[in-house]
């Protein structure tokens, strides 16, 4: 039987993405309502707005920014590491429902330039985190200079990850968006309170992809092929270590074309929300089709863990009790979206390609 075959018309539960970007504004008006369109209900949203989020009460407010959008989707709200970040701010949010703290390297990629210098400042904030059970997720790459480069800014990280483990072996740590084989083996060597995300457009991108199209670039960037079978192998381990995370990052078409200032310069980010589900199980799809992965090493225990399940439980939320099915037919991923004024159009990933579809139960 194929794919296609066993996928088909398959009744899942809704899945959860970890890492999402949403914005704010009309941007975050337009793209909030595609959560669900992309068979999710619930997101851990990331805090780099501008100002980026440094409070419990900063986060609260732009949580029911959201929710007054679409309130049948689930929040996990974080903060931004910041100098302003104490251990006492730290057991507020906790107090008032806060997940935990993204860590962003000072310029490496959208909104952080707000970010850290150096991680040994940050240790009693750490400390304190562990204390409270919260998670701190690292934007797992070093700032270019010298030797590194986007290429192996993120394999340049990788020791602080270990350090900071070593330091706190309680605290729940995430490595966003890995983008290599040596980041998936440094998460798997971590112990049980490391785990690592995966985004959708990286189970199909390669650097040459984002070479020439910039509705492919973000940070990190894509690397070599064999990075991007480790990750579809990775995906389908079905690790409690590794799930979902789609770092869904919209821009508005101009600025992903070269801006409007005339500076010529492609931000970074990918826009995947409203194709989520779709995109990951297209993703093994596509990797059974040209013999990345075997038939039977996709199953739906899975394609459940990757999407959803295993995150759930590393993050301590409750499973989803909605429903999606996957449906395969005609449906091709959109070309824009547009906001409700028309000024804004944001470009999905793999726009115009044949996708899986998604419908709710």
């Amino acid at each position: 039987m194929s794919f296609q075959e066993r996928f088909n018309g398959l009744e899942l539960p809704a899945s959860a993405d970890f890492h999402v970007h949403l914005r704010d504004g009309t941007m975050m008006e337009t793209v909030t309502p595609t959560i669900r369109k992309g068979g999710v209900d619930t997101v851990y949203v990331m805090p780099n707005l501008v100002p980026p989020l440094t409070t419990p009460a900063q986060s609260l407010s732009y949580k029911s920014r959201l929710e007054a959008i679409d309130p049948s989707v689930t929040y996990l709200m974080s903060l931004y590491l910041h100098p302003s970040i104490t251990p006492e701010i730290i057991r507020e949010a906790k107090a008032a429902g806060i997940t935990g703290v993204k860590s962003y390297p000072a310029g490496v990629t959208t909104n952080s330039a707000a970010g850290v210098v150096s991680y040994e400042a940050f240790y009693p904030v750490f400390e304190e985190m562990e204390r409270q059970n919260m998670i701190l997720n690292l934007h797992g790459e070093k700032p270019s200079g010298e030797d590194i480069t986007v290429l192996n800014a993120e394999e340049r990280f990788l020791p602080t990850l270990k350090e900071i483990h070593k330091r706190f072996p309680k605290l729940r740590i995430i490595l966003e968006h890995c983008t290599t084989a040596a980041a998936l083996k440094t998460v798997m060597e971590c112990g049980p309170t490391v785990a690592g995300t995966i985004t959708a457009h990286h189970l199909f991108l390669t650097v040459d992809d984002w070479a020439s199209d910039p509705f492919c670039f973000c940070k990190p960037v894509a690397k070599l092929p064999s990075d991007r079978e480790a990750l579809l192998k990775a995906a389908a381990a079905n690790s409690p270590k590794i799930f979902l995370g789609t770092d869904s990052a919209p821009h508005p078409a101009t600025a992903k074309r070269g801006g409007a200032d005339g500076k010529g310069k492609t931000v970074a980010g990918v826009f995947t929300q409203p194709y989520a589900t779709q995109l990951a199980v297209g993703a093994f799809e596509k990797a059974i089709e040209k013999g990345w992965l075997k038939d039977n090493e996709v199953t739906v225990d899975v394609v459940r863990g990757f999407l959803g399940e295993n995150g759930r439980k590393f993050y301590g939320v409750p499973q989803s009790e909605s429903r999606i099915v996957l449906r395969k037919g005609e449906e091709k991923v959109v070309e824009a979206f547009a906001s409700k004024g028309g000024e804004l159009e944001v470009v999905p990933f793999r726009r115009g390609e044949p996708t899986w579809s998604v419908e709710w139960k």
